[in-house]
Parts: C-alpha cells; structure tokens; sequence
C-alpha cells in the first residue's frame, strides 16, 4: 500500500490571471503539522484570523493551471465559489486521506459516495 499525499483538483470556477487566462485544474497536498502551526505567526493571520486558509492553501495547492508560483495574491483573488471549495477539499484530504466523501441521496436516500475532486469541473 503506498501513502497518497497529491490530490487532484478542479475549480468550479477558476482563477482568471491578468492575463485573461483561466486556470481550473490543480493539485493540493496533503498539510503536515508545520503548514497548520507556521501561518499562526503570520502578521496578517494575527490581526485577522480568517486570513488564515489564504496562507494555508498557498502552503499546499502545489500546481493550479499553468501558474508557476501560488502565493497569497493568488488565493486572495479566486471566486468565493472556489475558495469554498478549496476549504471543503482541504478538510475531507486532510481528515481522510481521499477525495471522496459518503453522503445521503436526497431523491432516494440511499448512500451514495461522491468525489469531491471532480465535482467542481462541469
């Protein structure tokens, strides 16, 4: 068995570069304990603790589209739809290890198992 620490992603939105471009697709890994305790001392997480998952995702999504860097402009500037979502996957990895997540149909109400890595993309 091999640890899965990479995550695949889609957006349900994306970030629009100034360029113009859209970048949907990502990968976000899994958080150790450093990337939870370090953003703590950042001055803006300090004087506004909502700030804190801004510095996070910029700690663990590795790759979005094209982009070669992920910083905090980046995250501060995605639709409210996608940093929701980023909140939503970071918890489900980082409390289970997967992407997919257990829930109740609302039609039949029968379980079904969802995947959250996919279901931002259309």
């Amino acid at each position: 068995m091999s640890l899965h620490t990479e995550f695949e992603f889609e957006l349900p939105i994306g970030y629009v570069d100034r360029e113009g471009n859209l970048h949907k697709r990502g990968i976000m890994r899994l958080a150790t304990a450093m990337d939870e305790i370090t953003p703590l001392n950042d001055m803006r997480v300090q004087s506004n603790e909502a700030y804190l998952i801004i510095v996070l995702l910029t700690r663990v999504i590795t790759s979005l589209g094209t982009l070669q860097h992920i910083n905090t402009s980046v995250i501060e500037n995605l639709f409210a739809a996608d940093l929701a979502y980023l909140q939503t996957f970071y918890q489900q990895i980082n409390e289970t290890g997967k992407t997919t997540r257990a829930i109740t149909c609302n039609h039949c109400g029968k379980p079904v198992e969802i995947d959250l890595a996919t279901l931002g993309g259309e």
